[in-house]
Formats: C-alpha cells, sequence, structure tokens
C-alpha cells in the first residue's frame, strides 16, 4: 500500500496538539464606566485638603476647609441668594446657549456644504474667533442698552464660534465615498444630509457643544461681574470685593457643580444619538 505524505508547508499545515495557541491581542482602545474611581478621588483630595486646614498647613482666610465651604453653600440654599443668583445664571446660559448654537449648526452646515458660503466663512471665522468676546460687551451695553440682551448676546458670540467650526469640521469630514454611493442610487440631495452627513457628523457637532457650554460659563460669569445686579458672577464678585473666602469657592463649587450637570446631559444625549456606533 502507498504512504501518503503531507507534502504542504509547515505553515500551512494544521497545528498539532501539543503547540501553544498565540493568545488573544485584541481589545482596549474601548472606554469603560468606573464612576468610582472618580468618587474615590474626589474623596481622597477632599480628605487631604481638610486634613491640611485641620494640622494648620493652610491659612483657612486664604482658603477655607471645604466643611467651611459647604456650611456656606447650604446657608445660601436656606436663605434663598443661592437660586436667586442660579435662576439669573441658567437663564442667561440657556438663552444664550441656543441662539449660539442654533446659528453656529446653521453657519457651520453651510460652510461645509455650500462652497461659497465656505470661502465667505473661513476667512470671517478666522478673524473673529480670537475676539475676546468678553471685551465686546461695553460695546454692546451701549448698543442694546443695560440690561439682559448683552450678556445673551456675549454669551451667544462665544458659543457660536466653536460650534459653527465643530459642525463645519464634522461635516467636512464625512466619508466621500458614502456620498457619491448615495448619488450612485440616485437618493435625494436632502435625504443624504439627513441620512449620512448629519449621523456622520454628529460626534463632532456634539464634542463642539462640550467645548460651548464650558464658554458660556466662562462668559456668564464675566459679564454678569461686569454688569448685573444678580447671578453667580455677581455674587463671586460681591464675595472677593468683602474677602468672604468661604462664599467666594462656595460660588465656585456652584460653577463647578454647572460643569459637571451640563457634561453629564451632554453624555446622556451623546449615548441616545449615537448608540449606532
Amino acid at each position: 500500500m502507498t504512504e501518503i505524505v503531507n507534502t504542504a508547508p509547515a505553515s500551512l499545515r494544521p497545528a498539532s496538539s501539543g503547540r501553544r495557541e498565540v493568545a488573544f491581542r485584541g481589545g482596549g482602545f474601548m472606554p469603560k464606566p468606573k464612576a468610582l474611581h472618580s468618587w474615590i478621588a474626589f474623596a481622597v483630595l477632599f480628605a487631604l485638603w481638610q486634613g491640611a486646614i485641620s494640622f494648620g498647613w493652610l491659612n483657612p482666610v486664604f482658603l477655607p476647609s471645604p466643611v467651611s465651604i459647604l456650611e456656606a453653600l447650604w446657608a445660601l440654599i436656606v436663605s434663598g441668594e443661592f437660586w436667586h443668583h442660579l435662576n439669573a445664571s441658567l437663564s442667561r446660559i440657556g438663552w444664550g446657549w441656543l441662539i449660539g448654537s442654533g446659528l453656529g449648526l446653521v453657519f457651520g452646515l453651510g460652510m461645509g456644504l455650500i462652497s461659497s458660503v465656505r470661502a465667505v466663512g473661513m476667512p470671517m471665522v478666522s478673524a473673529l474667533y480670537p475676539i475676546p468676546k468678553i471685551a465686546l460687551l461695553p460695546l454692546l451695553i451701549l448698543w442694546l442698552g443695560i440690561g439682559e440682551s448683552p450678556k445673551i448676546v456675549t454669551i451667544a458670540s462665544g458659543v457660536f464660534f466653536p460650534t459653527v467650526i465643530a459642525t463645519f469640521s464634522g461635516v467636512d469630514a464625512v466619508p466621500r465615498n458614502l456620498i457619491r454611493m448615495a448619488q450612485s442610487f440616485d437618493i435625494p440631495f436632502a435625504a443624504i444630509i439627513r441620512k449620512i452627513i448629519l449621523p456622520s457628523s454628529l460626534p463632532g457637532i456634539i464634542a463642539g457643544f462640550r467645548i460651548s457650554i464650558s464658554t458660556a460659563l466662562l462668559l456668564v460669569v464675566s459679564a454678569e461681574m461686569i454688569g448685573a445686579q444678580f447671578g453667580v458672577g455677581a455674587f463671586l464678585l460681591t464675595a472677593g470685593n468683602l474677602m468672604q473666602s468661604d462664599d467666594l469657592m462656595a460660588g465656585v463649587v456652584i460653577l463647578s457643580v454647572l460643569g459637571l450637570s451640563f457634561g453629564a446631559m451632554l453624555t446622556v444625549i451623546e449615548k441616545v444619538c449615537l448608540k449606532w456606533r
């Protein structure tokens, strides 16, 4: 009987049972929620801070302890002053962010889709974006009078430019082969925008929202310090002038909590809108 000899190359032969399999090298590059780590980091930071005050390593006049800051914050809440300042700031942030984001989305989409709008918009954005928007507040007060309008316009102008850049960049980064494929199937222009361009550019747009909401927080504080009677910025200015460091830090805590809250809201929106990823 003729013996059949396997003449296949060693690389193509089936692995023998005695050989060790190659370990799986995939995984990683995927963020995992670890909220407990954040809470532990904050707890350690506050414990060290409180300990430094208790042992006399830090002067509480210049840096109050977390306990005194929480006491000052609770006194503000009980007195009702907290809600008065918070409502004023939230109203300005809300209107300014909605107006600036809405106009920024429209203008950014126009720059991404229409060549003539891009040709006009790019130099305008490059020229106007570096201007500090808070520097325009005195001029806006001269134009619009003393009231809410100058503050809202200041916030809206600061929100507008990051939204334009994020929207334009997101639209410009959409793979052209997807658009050409849709055009080859004779899909209407509006449907291409709705089903391909907007979903593909949405991650960049939401990233721009994260930048713009932080910009809105910065501008509302600056605007309220210059020309407002109520608001978190006006409260910070008053506490600083009176050297009330615990109240001053309580206002900083309010801003920090607002930033965390806005970030959490955008995270929820991102999970809902980008669940296809």
